[in-house]
């Protein structure tokens, strides 16, 4: 529903006319040191660091007996933000929508084809959706439920990190021309689906033990209770 507002009240150019006017009429932090090279390429060397930290974790946890009970909850982690950002890697190449730097509209020299619009096939392929580099933000929000199995009184604090690296990649896209705002908020809508799935599938309590853990319905009263 939400898309279909966007085209219909053409948000996303609204957006990216605002940018782009502001910027000069042409993309000039598109390869500026802070768009580029500290939030595009430093953003990614951050996700990649935290991954590798959380694998750390799992394989530390698998030899430390006392840290087993971890074990589950970064499984689930790795998982998710790997389910993430390859789902959004494989619609980037099975879906092909240009960047408004492409566009004509922005200096480029294609036009615009929506998301549901047939595309022409003498316009060549590409791949600029969903967010990708976003992606490398929003499959974090996984933390939210890691830490809501964990620790629950963290679990905001887990929403906002993942969140947050996702609004300053997806942002700082946008101020480079390479994304629209929708194609931020698919990304989003994709990477907190598939969180939300798996914990509901890895983060239940196996069926034979009568110990509670955690479900992600129960989220809100637990962290009530730990008040």
């Amino acid at each position: 529903m939400l898309t279909f507002l966007f085209q219909y009240y053409g948000i996303d150019f609204v957006v990216a006319d605002w940018l782009y006017r502001v910027e000069g009429n042409e993309w000039t932090l598109k390869h500026q040191l802070i768009t580029e090279e500290l939030l595009h390429g430093g953003g990614r060397a951050v996700s990649q660091t935290m991954g590798a930290i959380a694998i750390a974790g799992l394989i530390i946890s698998m030899v430390w007996p006392s840290l087993r009970i971890w074990r589950r909850s970064l499984a689930y982690l790795i998982l998710s933000v790997l389910l993430s950002t390859l789902s959004i890697s494989t619609l980037k190449q099975l879906v092909s929508m240009d960047c408004p730097w492409d566009l004509a509209r922005y200096g480029g020299d294609l036009p615009f084809i929506g998301l549901f619009e047939s595309r022409p096939a003498n316009l060549p392929d590409t791949a600029c959706f969903p967010a990708g580099h976003a992606s490398a933000g929003y499959a974090w929000l996984a933390l939210y439920f890691f830490f809501a199995a964990t620790l629950p009184r963290w679990r905001w604090l887990g929403l906002s990190v993942g969140l947050s690296m996702g609004l300053f990649f997806g942002f700082a896209q946008q101020l480079r021309g390479a994304h629209f705002l929708s194609h931020d908020l698919w990304t989003l809508m994709i990477c907190w689906t598939i969180s939300l799935l798996l914990a509901h599938l890895l983060l239940r309590p196996p069926s034979h033990t009568k110990t509670r853990s955690y479900s992600p319905a129960e989220s809100g009263s637990t962290a009530r209770n730990s008040l």
